[in-house]
């Protein structure tokens, strides 16, 4: 009886582990153990299931699947290497199973075809998706994944390849960052963006959770990638904040929303803009006024569109530039956080930068908030959205059928080109674009059931459509996928 009595108290432990809200308020001296560096090769392409929050209805939870390369706030999960013709990437990936987050980094090569059977990096210690890792190419080839973590009770890690442009073995980077002028280790770290920029090394947006739990955002830069310099903050509005940002020639810009006071976290609303071409030393808005950080008031030059005076949560999909380094960013907005119909209609919306002033036109609409896609300009007036946009079949849970809507009117109207996947058995969702992405490997993602824990197995599609599936199994070096049939 007392050992029933054990385990059920750490089963329950384990489920406030993996909730987003204790997440936040852990008490300190309830630490995970360190993660563990594995450095071995897997046999397959297993991706993490995940859930967030369980909902006591038909849905069962707020959200959950494959979530693999989650969430929208962790970029790039994918780079493209023109000097090695590879595109490098990273996601979650666990055991046979799902029991711990095995941060896994392959690469697609394009003259072959072909990928590399993953290695297995860090075994996180533990099951949540917002410890996946993110990845990052230097300027000499080197190859970093930023290991994040979700609120301060686990810490996070940054590896660094030993080799150029080789995945086989990998460093631990003993980074600091200087906090009230002394430099102390750089060891946490949630929703992490990271982009190189030539010459001066890497400009990183990411998350600080304060005291009180709130998601504070802002940025550093370091020349090395060890000795980072002090932390500073872009926004504190009333409860905090998410962001999405992208980088396109030296230029970083970062797309975010805000929690409503009194609220809770399930509430985000509106969306802003800032943008730096100096690497972090100055930021403006779209139209070039300067912002005087951080801001912390909801009425401020950064905003594109006010969602709150509608009240209407606001979802942060993606954010690009197009050939001009103008934005084009991507959301879904609804009208609350429950999942189900009555929150309906979740409209996926595209903002552009057009004659002078924020352009708006809806892409689509789909049945759930965690519904996730990406935008690609492909030139000024041919835009495509990729993403889980049609009903799944677990209706209402994230993801879905994946589809890909044109527009060859700069945005303005949108069809839907092609539907990718149908009749599947378990919902796609997170469909994620690489850097600088080639035509045969445009964007990735996994899937996984809505409503139950289930493997997950991971998927990549081309620029025409077709989509390839990877194994879970396998232990090739180089692997062959499989092409999905129509």
């Amino acid at each position: 009886m007392r050992n029933q009595s054990i385990a059920l108290t750490c089963a329950f432990l384990l489920t406030l582990f993996t909730s987003a809200s204790f997440a936040q308020t852990v008490h300190p001296d309830l630490q995970y153990a360190e993660a563990e560096m594995i450095l071995k090769k897997a046999d397959g392409f297993k991706g993490i299931w995940y859930m967030n929050q369980p909902s006591k209805d038909e849905y069962v939870y707020k959200y959950s699947g494959g979530l693999a390369v989650y969430p929208a706030n962790h970029r790039p999960f994918a780079i493209y290497a023109k000097k090695v013709d590879k595109t490098f990437f990273c996601f979650g990936g666990t055991d046979d199973t799902n029991s711990t987050l095995l941060h896994n980094v392959s690469y697609f090569d394009h003259k072959t075809g072909k990928l590399a059977n993953p290695v297995i990096l860090l075994d996180k210690k533990t099951t949540d998706a917002h410890d996946n890792p993110v990845i990052s190419i230097d300027d000499q080839g080197y190859i970093w994944i930023f290991s994040t973590s979700h609120g301060t009770s686990r810490p996070s890690y940054i590896h660094k390849s030993k080799k150029p442009y080789d995945i086989e073995a990998f460093e631990t980077i003993k980074a600091t960052e200087i906090v009230d002028g002394k430099a102390v280790p750089f060891n946490n770290f949630s929703y992490f963006q990271v982009y190189p920029i030539k010459g001066k090394g890497f400009i990183a947006l990411f998350t600080k959770y304060n005291s009180k739990g709130q998601r504070v955002i802002g940025f550093n830069t370091t020349k090395d990638g060890v000795h980072w310099n002090e932390w500073k903050v872009l926004a504190h509005i009333q409860e905090g904040h998410y962001q999405v940002s992208t980088e396109l020639n030296g230029k970083v810009g970062v797309a975010f929303d805000y929690h409503p006071l009194g609220k809770g976290l399930n509430y985000r609303t509106n969306l802003q803009y800032l943008e730096t071409s100096d690497f972090g030393q100055t930021w403006q808005n779209i139209q070039g006024e300067q912002a005087q950080l951080p801001l912390t008031d909801a009425k401020n030059l950064a905003v594109v569109h006010d969602y709150a005076s509608e009240k209407l949560n606001c979802y942060l999909l993606d954010i690009t530039f197009d050939p001009k380094q103008k934005p084009a960013i991507l959301v879904i907005s609804s009208k609350g956080f429950e999942a189900g119909p009555g929150n309906n209609p979740r409209e996926w919306t595209l903002f552009r930068w057009k004659q002078n002033k924020w352009d708006r036109n809806v892409v689509t609409t789909s049945d759930s908030n965690y519904d996730m896609g990406s935008i690609y300009v492909e030139s000024d007036k041919v835009l495509k959205v990729i993403g889980p946009t049609v009903d799944g079949p677990q209706a209402y849970n994230p993801g879905g059928e994946v589809a890909m809507w044109l527009s060859k009117d700069g945005g303005k109207t949108w069809n839907k080109e092609k539907q990718m996947t149908q009749n599947s058995t378990m919902n796609h969702s997170y469909v994620r674009k690489p850097v600088a992405a080639k035509p045969d490997f445009y964007g990735i993602w996994a899937d996984g059931h809505g409503r139950k824990p289930s493997e997950s197995f991971l998927y990549f599609t081309n620029s025409k459509g077709d989509v390839y599936k990877l194994p879970r199994q396998s232990t090739d070096a180089m692997i062959t996928p499989e092409l999905l049939k129509d």
